[in-house]
Order: structure tokens, then C-alpha cells, then sequence
């Protein structure tokens, strides 16, 4: 039994004429109430007393399952342990009190951190220069692929109506490329995970535009062609676009921009430190090549030095695609990845993959001969499993995930990427102690055994969670979202 489920749900434990809270005497003037066809009598709210109400909402807050007091494996997602006293950093007044319309002037100290962001992510990244506008992964995709169709619109170049994206992409990619305007064709992978050269080489013509890539991929691998790749792309006279988001994986290890990338976005709240998940705050700068450098939105930090010293101030580049965004970009991550890219330094970012990438295969190595692995190599930050050999006994990765949850585990990233079957995409990061990851294989053991010796206990599972299985698809489509009193 849980607290949530001992205990009535708050609208039931209202009793007539108890209040949570004190009202003190008007000392305004009253104001008229809205037109009578705007009010409503049917609104019957809660009548509880303080304490019920606090311990209420501190139950519910006790079912959170949060990366604080678990393993947290979504793969892909980079949900890792982040040190408190940046959060501490973002909240200093002359940060979290900031105004984004104040002058320049006010605001050296607020710029200045902007600008040396920009170029330690350029420097990271292997890129020209950065900005700092878009607010999240998805965002800096739409941007750059806005660069991209500005690049070649510059250049008269009208035919080139196409991208290409990988069978093994992330969901965004697809949709960055077409909310821009352009045809989306897919190039698959081949036998080994990594993209098919023949096909990619079949799709390329003179309607591309450019290629968006991950890497490593979202299969969990580094295509060793990258660079065979980036200059087929170039010399069809397309562009090539990354996708940032797995980049905790090579961090101080390979620079994209080295690699033939002419745009990368990254994912602060993944890579660089802020808190993820629950729908944000999230930030994705974007990095550029020399060639799409005239084309960064505006506004883009710039520094110049003048009889006062070093000043820092707002401009917007030559052929700028304009604002993407409200304002500067958003802020509060910016200050975070800040102090995480100060802190670590180069050495530390270098651990950082090497961590992520030693995590990931230490799991690999555990697990493979319990659940099948589509792909038999080393991987990167993260390992692709399949549930396929589970499957057979009518036990799926959905089935598998939510058993995880009886021995204490936040699910994987399930049925993603597509292309495998029962996909289980798990992401250890570089935060995780070894004995942590023992206890999760144990589990992934255990629930193998199950599926062997008694399915059925694994596709009834949750047994232990407040709320067992709903129907998901109905959930999804009509959710439930309004109390009704009992009668």
C-alpha cells in the first residue's frame, strides 16, 4: 500500500467551512465582477484545512521519480546527475533579476558570460562562431535548417528543395526539415548500423540541399564513413547539418567542425548541465562553418574593445534569417552550461565521454547474451537491446520497461529507434557509479528469467506502483483531466 493510495484524493477530504489560508481585510477598493455571462456557480473547490492540503501535495511529490534518488536510463535523453550549486549560480540577483530590455551598458557582466559561451561552444564544437537564441534541441534544428535554405537562396540556387535524413533519426529531424519547406527523402542504414554509402550516394543530386546526421547516431554508433560522408554531401553542393543531441558522447574527443559539419545545434539541458525533463527550461545553440556565419539570427553577442575596455553588445550579423526567438535566448541554461564548461575544463570534458562511453558498454557486455543486440560492436554513450527473444515468449519491451519499475527503475527509452524491433535504448551516462549500474543489471537479468520461467508475471507488471497499466491510447486521446465529486 503507498501513501497515495491510504489516503482520499483531496476534493474528498473537503468538509464544509475549513480553510487553508487567512484572507486579510480589504484594503483596496473593490472591483466589479465580470459580466455575468463570464461567471459560473458550478466551480465546487475544496474545503480542507492547511495541514491536509501541504501533506496532500508532499505525497503526491513523493511518487516523483527524479535522477536525485534513481538511475534514470532514457536513452537519448542524457538524463544525468547535475551539480546543485549551478542552479545556485543562475539564481545570483545580478543574473536571475536581469532584464533583457535593459541597456547594454547594465548588463557588461550578463553579455560578457554570452559571448565567452559562444566561444567555448564554437571551440567544443570545432565551429566558426555560435548563438545562443534557440531555446531547445528542436529549435536549434529549425534554425539551422533556416540557415541552410537562406545559404542556398542567397546563391540563387532555387532547386534545391530537398533534405536528407537518416532511417535512424531523431523524430525532430524530419519534421525541423519540413515545417522549412523542404522534401524529406530517407536514407537507410545498412547492415552494421551505419548509413548506407550506396544509397546515400543514389539520393544525392543537384535538388539536395543538405544531409542532417546525428553522431553518434541514435542507434548508439560512431559511422567510422563521417567524413566519406560530409564530402559527398559538399560535392553534390549540399550542406551538412548535425544533430547535437548525443554529443556528451564525444566530447573533447572529435570536433564536428573537423569532420565536415557546417551547423551543429547541442543540447544544453543534456550535454552541458540543467536539470531535464518535465517539458523544460531547455536551450540549443546553435554553432556554424564560415559559410553560414552571415546567416545567424539575431541578436549575436560580439566583443569589442575601446578606450573603456572590453565592451559586449548585440548585433545582428550581415544576412541574418532575423529573430528566432523572444529576446536573448534563455538565459538561466546559459548560465548553467556556463559554469559546467568552466568547471570541468578540457581534461573534464574529456572524462566526460570517456565516462559515458565506458558506462554504455559495460552494460552491453552484461546484458547481450540475456536480450538480443541488433548491432554487435562497441557502442557510445548509449546501448541499443532488443526485447526480440522476449518477444517469443509474448513478453515485449513495454512489458519489460514497466516490470523495471517493481524493482525500483525508471524505464528506458522504448520502441526507439524505429528500425529495431522492441527496441530498448538505454543511456547510462557518465554520472552513474558501477555499482548502480550492477544493480540495474540484476534487474534486466531477473526479468529476463521471468520472461522465461513465468511471463506472465512480467506482462501483468507494474504489481508494486500506485497505478498499475492504463490504457494508454485512450489516455493519450482522451485524457481524463476533471474531478467529479461522488455521488
Amino acid at each position: 500500500m503507498t501513501g497515495l493510495e491510504r489516503r482520499p484524493l483531496l476534493m474528498d477530504q473537503s468538509k464544509p467551512g475549513r480553510t487553508g489560508c487567512t484572507v486579510p481585510a480589504l484594503d483596496v477598493p473593490e472591483s466589479p465582477l465580470p459580466p455575468a455571462a463570464m461567471l459560473r456557480d458550478d466551480l465546487p473547490l475544496p474545503e480542507v484545512s492547511e495541514r491536509d492540503l501541504v501533506g496532500y501535495f508532499h505525497r503526491l511529490s513523493q511518487l516523483n521519480y527524479s535522477v536525485d534518488e534513481g538511475f534514470y536510463p532514457l536513452g537519448s535523453c542524457t538524463m544525468k546527475y547535475n551539480p546543485k550549486w549551478h542552479d545556485e549560480v543562475a539564481r545570483l540577483p545580478g543574473f536571475a533579476q536581469a532584464h533583457p530590455l535593459q541597456p547594454e551598458e547594465s548588463v557588461q557582466g550578463a553579455l560578457r558570460l554570452m559571448y565567452e559561451l559562444q566561444e567555448m561552444l564554437a571551440e567544443i564544437l570545432g565551429m566558426r562562431t555560435a548563438n545562443l537564441c534557440p531555446m531547445a534541441g528542436a529549435h536549434g534544428e529549425l534554425t539551422g535548417i533556416m540557415m541552410v535554405r537562406a545559404y542556398h537562396a542567397s546563391r540563387g540556387d532555387k532547386r534545391r528543395t530537398t533534405i536528407l535524413v537518416p532511417d535512424s533519426a531523431h523524430g525532430t529531424n524530419p519534421a525541423s526539415a519540413a515545417m522549412c519547406g523542404f522534401k524529406v527523402v530517407v536514407v537507410p542504414s545498412n547492415a552494421c548500423g551505419d548509413m548506407d554509402l550506396a544509397a546515400l550516394r543514389a539520393s544525392l543530386g543537384p535538388d539536395v540541399a543538405g544531409l542532417m546526421i546525428t553522431l553518434p547516431s541514435t542507434l548508439g554508433l560512431f559511422d567510422p564513413h563521417i567524413v566519406e560522408i560530409t564530402e559527398m554531401v559538399h560535392r553534390a553542393g549540399g550542406l551538412v547539418y548535425g544533430d547535437g543531441a548525443n554529443l556528451n558522447a564525444i566530447l573533447g574527443k572529435a570536433k564536428l567542425g573537423d569532420l565536415g559539419f557546417d551547423v551543429v545545434h547541442t543540447n544544453l539541458h543534456k550535454t552541458f548541465t540543467t536539470p531535464h525533463g518535465g517539458g523544460g527550461p531547455g536551450a540549443g545553440p546553435i554553432a556554424v562553418g564560415e559559410r553560414l556565419a552571415p546567416f545567424l539570427p539575431t541578436p549575436h553577442v560580439a566583443h569589442r574593445r575601446d578606450e573603456r575596455g572590453d565592451r559586449y553588445e548585440f548585433t545582428r550579423p550581415e544576412k541574418s534569417i532575423g529573430r528566432v526567438g523572444a529576446f536573448h535566448g534563455n538565459f538561466g541554461v546559459l548560465v548553467r552550461a556556463y559554469c559546467y564548461i568552466r568547471q570541468l575544463g578540457a581534461p573534464g570534458l574529456r572524462e566526460v565521454a570517456e565516462n559515458a562511453v565506458l558506462n554504455a558498454n559495460y552494460l552491453l557486455a552484461k546484458l547481450k547474451d540475456a536480450y538480443h543486440l541488433p548491432y554487435d560492436r562497441r557502442c557510445m554513450h548509449e546501448v541499443i537491446l532488443s526485447a526480440s527473444r522476449q518477444k517469443a515468449q509474448g513478453v515485449r519491451a513495454l512489458d519489460i520497461a514497466k516490470r523495471l519499475i517493481d524493482y525500483g527503475f525508471h524505464p528506458p527509452t522504448m520502441y526507439f529507434p524505429l528500425i529495431v524491433d522492441e527496441a530498448l535504448m538505454i543511456e547510462p551516462t557518465e554520472t552513474e557509479s558501477v555499482e548502480t549500474l550492477d544493480a540495474f543489471v540484476d534487474a534486466m537479468l531477473a526479468i529476463a528469467r521471468e520472461a522465461e520461467q513465468d511471463p506472465e508475471v512480467v506482462r501483468g507488471a507494474p504489481h508494486k506502483a500506485p497505478i498499475t497499466r492504463l490504457d494508454e491510447a485512450t489516455a493519450a486521446r482522451k485524457p481524463d483531466l476533471r474531478w467529479q465529486p461522488r455521488r
